[in-house]
């Protein structure tokens, strides 16, 4: 698989306009990615400007903070499915996690599954605020509520993905979920060793850099 292929092309800032997301769904058609990453806002107009293609419709649902009710971020994924949305970016509950209430982050994220039906759930459980320990308890509780992703990070808080991260979540979920990195993935060079730690997709806004970096004969 190409580098593309990998990539779910970011559009996430609280002042991006339509302009923006227009130029992301153009540039998505032009260089076939994985998917264009949204706002909830956005699902409709992505979801008829893509209808010919087959790159997916991904939206974030309980962003940046999932800390709101879970009947909330169940609405907002049903919502969105309902709207035409191919993949889900959910965030967990991480004062939860970290107060060690297991059973009501689980709940949490099985919840936004059983909202997103055959969907795809991605699980961004925000690893610059973990330990390693709180890292593999939110692949696991993850993995046991349904969710076919885990992904490091929202980008919007003090860190983003690290190869570290991804090694650990790819060894936590073996081949049974996928790994997605997300934040800070500017270049090709970064993009390639997330790729070889483990993830098979990457969220990132730089991603026509990192296409036009990219050998473009390679496979992953």
């Amino acid at each position: 698989m190409k580098i593309n292929k990998f990539i779910d092309h970011t559009v996430l800032a609280q002042d991006a306009d339509e302009k923006k997301i227009e130029k992301l769904l153009e540039e998505a058609r032009e260089h076939d990615f994985a998917s264009v990453c949204v706002n909830t806002c956005w699902t409709r107009k992505c979801v008829e400007a893509l209808k010919d293609t087959d790159v997916n419709v991904c939206v974030v649902v309980g962003f940046p903070l999932g800390a709101m009710d879970t009947r909330s971020k169940a609405f907002e994924a049903k919502t969105a499915v309902e709207d035409g949305a191919d993949e889900v970016d959910m965030v967990i509950n991480v004062g939860w996690l970290k107060s060690g209430r297991y059973d009501d982050t689980e709940e949490d994220i099985r919840e936004v599954k059983k909202a997103c039906g055959d969907k795809h759930l991605k699980v961004i459980i925000e690893c610059c605020l973990l330990t390693d320990e709180e890292k593999v308890i939110a692949c696991r509780l993850a993995e046991k509520a349904g969710a076919d992703f885990v992904k490091t990070s929202t980008g919007f808080s003090k860190g983003g993905a690290t190869v570290e991260d991804v090694a650990l979540m790819r060894k936590t979920v073996g081949d049974r979920l996928g790994v997605k990195a997300a934040g800070g993935i500017r270049d090709a060079e970064t993009a390639v060793a997330m790729i070889k730690a483990g993830a098979n997709r990457l969220g990132c806004s730089a991603g026509i850099k990192i296409i036009e970096g990219s050998d473009p004969n390679a496979e992953y």
